[in-house]
């Protein structure tokens, strides 16, 4: 027993060792191994951006569970041509479109999850000025139900994950300029639903640019 303990740890220390495009390649070799290493280094990320365009923890965590789950059955389809993460990113954003579809299906409603995201009611005590990023971040996520689901994946792997418009569109399957017209429509709304729902901040934020912009 001591030696095939040995042995799987020696073999976990040699997956950790590896990049990312090299895991992924073991994994399309059937390395289980390189899964569990990729879980390990992936996991964290890939829960943050899953519950940005979700906005639930636990459907989050549920959806990264699937998100390996499925990279593992379909691992021999990863293209070392392209990034790692798009691979991943692309898996899990398709999934959380997936459940905000059926959100809406079923015409339901839930409220923004309270986590680092500050709540726009712990806001009203500051004056525009006073906001930070983060509370820009904050009031941005909190108008974001307004989004399509589409819209909202990729105002948060543009603006918020800060990715490159041509990966957003190698994650999301479309073209860079699709990804800037839907960017474009969600500047919009935002903008919108700012100034009907909270107009006391709506005029600083449009002077630091957080909302602006051109497709």
């Amino acid at each position: 027993m001591p030696t095939l303990v040995h042995s799987a740890t020696k073999e976990r220390a040699r997956f950790s060792e590896l990049e990312d495009r090299e895991l992924l390649l073991a994994l399309a070799d059937g390395e289980e191994a390189a899964l569990d290493e990729l879980i390990d280094r992936k996991s964290a990320p890939l829960l943050q951006l899953v519950w940005r365009v979700v906005g639930d923890r636990e459907d989050a965590r549920d959806i990264v569970q699937l998100t390996f789950l499925r990279a593992w059955q379909h691992r021999e389809r990863y293209d070392p041509r392209f990034s790692p993460n798009t691979w991943l990113y692309r898996i899990a954003t398709n999934l959380g479109i997936d459940l905000l579809r059926s959100r809406m299906a079923k015409n339901r409603r839930r409220e923004p999850v309270r986590s680092h995201f500050v709540r726009l009611a712990d806001l009203r005590r500051s004056s525009v000025g006073e906001l930070e990023d983060r509370e820009v971040t904050s009031i941005l996520h909190e108008l974001a139900d307004a989004l399509s689901e589409r819209q909202r994946a990729v105002f948060v792997l543009r603006e918020v994950e800060g990715l490159p418009s041509a990966e957003v569109a190698e994650i999301l399957g479309c073209q860079a300029s699709t990804v800037r017209n839907h960017l474009f429509s969600a500047r919009k709304i935002l903008r919108r639903e700012l100034v009907r729902r909270y107009p006391e901040y709506s005029a600083g934020l449009r002077r630091r640019g957080s909302i602006e912009g051109t497709p």
